[in-house]
């Protein structure tokens, strides 16, 4: 069935994993505030050894294309391109929002999978489990927490929120829609990477491995400011 490597540079939280013959044969997360561009081949280098797989052995590569931190997906998403180019071998893209969902797979209710965008912010979508697995009712967006909260506790329906940036709005959450709120154990909070190379098996390949970009739904606080000088720069200009 072959052997497919997944990335995972989306969060704080790093992930590789390597799914065989449709079994995990390993997995590796850490969660802590370290530069992922110099952690990332090492972690994959690591795991291949200890599973004695070659690079050349991969046959496929699937990443985790956002939304999350600017810079980690970058990193992950540059790292899967370079590696499935020089491989020769297919990269498949799958959503943050959506591994995150996987955790309530098994949750009769909604699914909301939260991961913070400062200010408020929080992106996030809507999963109801179907036949055990996570189907998307709501498009991905980036939204005020508050106004998300707000629209969840309309429907009455119990909800449960996933991710590891949970916690940092647990209280309001809480606030908001009271008994209606749902929260899995720390345990189950980070996402998965043998989850994202299991979505991503399931994944037509992208065609173009070079054209092929980062969904971040917003862009980079940076990179928005200079549009934005860029704008007026040319309007005085006008």
């Amino acid at each position: 069935m072959g052997i497919t490597l997944a990335i995972d540079t989306s969060s704080y939280a790093l992930g590789v994993a390597v799914i065989k013959d449709g079994q995990v044969a390993g997995e590796v997360i850490t969660h802590i505030k370290k530069n992922h561009s110099l952690r990332l081949m090492p972690a994959v280098h690591t795991l291949l050894h200890e599973l004695t797989i070659e690079p050349n052995q991969l046959t496929k590569l699937v990443v985790n294309v956002g939304p999350g931190s600017y810079t980690g997906v970058r990193i992950g998403v540059t790292t899967a391109k370079t590696l499935a180019w020089t491989l020769g071998i297919p990269l498949a893209g799958v959503s943050s929002l959506e591994v995150l969902a996987q955790q309530g797979r098994f949750f009769d209710g909604l699914i909301s999978p939260i991961i913070d965008a400062r200010r408020g912010q929080v992106y996030t979508s809507l999963y109801r489990t179907v036949n055990d697995e996570a189907h998307q009712e709501q498009e991905e967006q980036l939204v005020q927490l508050s106004d998300w909260l707000d629209e969840l506790v309309l429907g009455k329906q119990r909800v449960l929120f996933t991710g590891a940036d949970v916690e940092l709005h647990r209280d309001l959450i809480k606030e908001k829609l009271g008994g209606l709120a749902c929260f899995p154990p720390y345990t189950m909070q980070l996402a998965r990477p043998a989850e994202l190379a299991q979505l991503g098996e399931q994944r037509e390949p992208v065609e173009d491995v070079h054209s092929f970009v980062p969904n971040y739904l917003q862009l980079a606080e940076a990179e928005a400011k200079w549009q934005e000088a860029q704008g007026k720069r040319g309007s005085l200009n006008d």
